[in-house]
């Protein structure tokens, strides 16, 4: 087996347990079973499936900003990339650096502060694509799902541009375990809402949405409405030759087709509030909110987000009548035709540690994504 593109930044984060201090990468999959941030545990495992990993991921725990006396939490990024790793990669390094500049700015985390940092990441990728447009045309068409949750001052706030997904685990009196509460906002054409929402900003263009071979596509190109990057349906500059033509559309268009604009919700958490899923939608193809949230609620934490992208393979290897054991004998690249990149991060809240004020020396930083080499940690 070839080995997998994997690179790894990771500092703090504690409790490692069973050798899992800086994480283990077992074939296509790389997890960390079992971590501390500011306010409790997380567990987090990727498993890759094109040829060059497309997602990435990272959690961020301590400060929120550069100022000494400024917020302290949690930030949580899931990035689904598509046409490339690029975008997802750049999102990876610049989106929380970004996000703590406008907090030192502001002095707080809030949804201006958020959505500030969408759009400069949004903005500086676009210039990157402008200074590598002819020697490297192609990077006009990756771009990436941003998911983000930032936990800080007993808030949950998220933000989301495409169709990865977060889910809360909150226990009801009335129901013996865990309900399963959608967070994020999702951004699919396949869906009546953004449809209409695409119809309604554009009009004039008949073509906005096209039914192929039963998915709804935005221009019959791509599934999502919002992202970081596809430069080649924001900007009519990018949409011409040197591009692939298959990209390029046949009429030039005056205003943006897709957006890098997030849909923000804040929670204020509670008692009732368990635990967090954030991932990209590799898993939520093959495990409904209601069973990742099971599967959570009934199981160790140790390993809990291995667990699930275990579960997800096992029904992809169902849906093509073959067994697990076999799926995972196939190798990156043909292993698209089974199932996604799929990134999973689970993030428990723990009420004590909720109600303490975090300690300044307290940090936790870790992400994961696609290098030129093998696993390299820091």
């Amino acid at each position: 087996m070839v080995k997998p593109c994997w690179k790894l930044s990771l500092e703090g984060c504690g409790r490692g347990g069973a050798g899992d201090a800086s994480g283990r990468t077992d074939g296509l999959m790389w997890h960390k079973d079992l971590g501390l941030h500011v306010n409790g545990e997380f567990s987090m495992a990727v498993i890759q499936a094109n040829n060059l990993l497309e997602d990435h991921s990272q959690l961020e725990s301590g400060p929120l900003s550069a100022v000494q006396s400024g917020p302290l939490g949690t930030f949580i990024g899931v990035y689904d990339g598509h046409g490339g790793p690029e975008a997802a990669r750049f999102v990876n390094d610049n989106l929380f650096p970004n996000l703590k500049k406008f907090a030192s700015e502001h002095q707080e985390v809030s949804a201006n502060v958020i959505r500030k940092a969408y759009l400069s990441t949004e903005e500086a990728f676009l210039s990157l694509v402008r200074e590598q447009w002819r020697s490297k045309p192609q990077i006009a068409s990756v771009g990436t799902c941003c998911l983000a949750g930032i936990i800080c001052n007993g808030h949950l706030y998220v933000a989301n541009a495409g169709d990865s997904r977060v889910v809360l685990g909150r226990a009801e009196r009335a129901v013996r375990g865990v309900t399963a509460v959608q967070l994020s906002t999702e951004h699919n054409a396949n869906m009546q809402s953004v449809r209409d929402e695409l119809r309604s900003m554009h009009p004039d263009d008949s073509q906005i949405v096209v039914l192929k071979h039963k998915v709804w596509r935005v221009k019959g190109i791509i599934q999502i409405s919002r992202s970081i990057g596809d430069a080649f349906l924001k900007k009519s500059e990018f949409n011409r030759e040197p591009l692939s033509a298959k990209f390029r559309l046949p009429v030039p268009f005056k205003k943006p087709i897709l957006s890098a604009e997030p849909s923000i919700l804040i929670h204020k958490l509670s008692s009732k509030d368990q635990f967090l899923i954030f991932a990209s939608d590799g898993l939520w193809e093959h495990l409904s909110n209601q069973e990742a949230v099971n599967i959570v609620y009934n199981h160790p934490r140790n390993g809990i987000a291995r667990r699930l992208v275990k579960a997800a393979l096992q029904i992809a290897a169902k849906k093509r009548e073959m067994r697990y054991s076999d799926l995972k004998k196939i190798d990156r690249g043909v292993r698209r035709h089974f199932h996604d990149d799929i990134t999973v991060i689970v993030v428990f809240l723990d009420p004590l540690m909720m109600s303490k004020i975090p300690s300044r020396g307290t940090t936790c930083s870790i992400k994961v994504g696609a290098g030129a080499t093998g696993p390299t940690q820091s």
